[in-house]
């Protein structure tokens, strides 16, 4: 590989270091109004996304805490559905959208704000003062 060539490559790679982060909607605490089709499968992305439990009730009046961590869409709301760990359980557990009524955000958003560039800049200031750096999720 000739030097041209390697000085491109090394410059592709630190721009792709350096790619901002997506920014993060702050939706603890928010209840979608879920009138039609499209608000139900918006809200479920979102909660999909949250990193926090959500309240679900169900159209059949069963309401339960819960942290969703997949989704598969399909062309209708019975075709759809949600895994998630229900708080006072085990297992995978699932639901079609069609049977959900309402979302509540109401776990604490693990989140929320902490941001990559923040957390990068810590981290250079405590190697740059010498400190021995040990990688390990925040305490809450």
């Amino acid at each position: 590989m000739s030097a041209e060539v390697l000085k491109y490559t090394m410059a592709q790679v630190e721009a792709l270091e350096v790619v901002p982060g997506s920014s993060h909607e702050n939706l603890e605490g928010w209840i979608p109004e879920l009138a039609n089709e499209d608000e139900l499968r918006s809200a479920l992305e979102k909660a999909f996304d949250y990193r926090g439990d959500v309240t679900l009730t169900l159209k059949n009046g069963e309401r339960f805490e819960a942290y969703i961590f997949n989704r598969l869409t399909g062309a209708t709301l019975a075709d759809s559905y949600v895994q998630y760990y229900a708080a006072n359980q085990d297992t995978k557990q699932k639901v079609s959208y069609a049977e959900i009524a309402r979302i509540e955000f109401t776990g604490k958003d693990r989140a929320a704000g902490k941001h990559w560039e923040d957390w990068v800049k810590k981290y250079n200031e405590k190697k740059a003062a010498g400190e021995t750096i040990a990688l390990h999720p925040d305490e809450d």
